[in-house]
């Protein structure tokens, strides 16, 4: 495998946390955008980050990139970063 196929390998590992770290917290903002006013980038850049970790973890723990169960824990921690940096974050 050659450089740019590992760049490819490691792009398509990362694009589903990528994809919701720029879908979600944007669709957020649609709805609470009150609420929301002034996150920024703060928002999808955390998104990312726990997105990466979940990812990570999920491929250690699965032994495989791609499970289902993976892609489930990926959604739930993206609401949960959402909901705890939105709502319950701001001091």
């Amino acid at each position: 495998m050659g450089f740019l196929d590992a760049l490819i390998h490691l792009f398509n590992f990362l694009l589903p946390a990528l994809g919701l770290a720029l879908l979600l917290p944007a669709l957020a903002r649609l709805f609470w955008w009150r609420t929301l006013k002034g996150m920024g980038w703060v928002l999808t850049r955390r998104v990312a980050m726990a997105g990466v970790v979940v990812l990570a973890a999920g491929l250690l723990i699965a032994g495989r990139d791609g499970a289902m169960s993976t892609y489930a824990a990926l959604v739930i921690a993206a609401a949960l970063v959402v909901w705890w940096t939105g709502f319950k974050g701001r001091a």
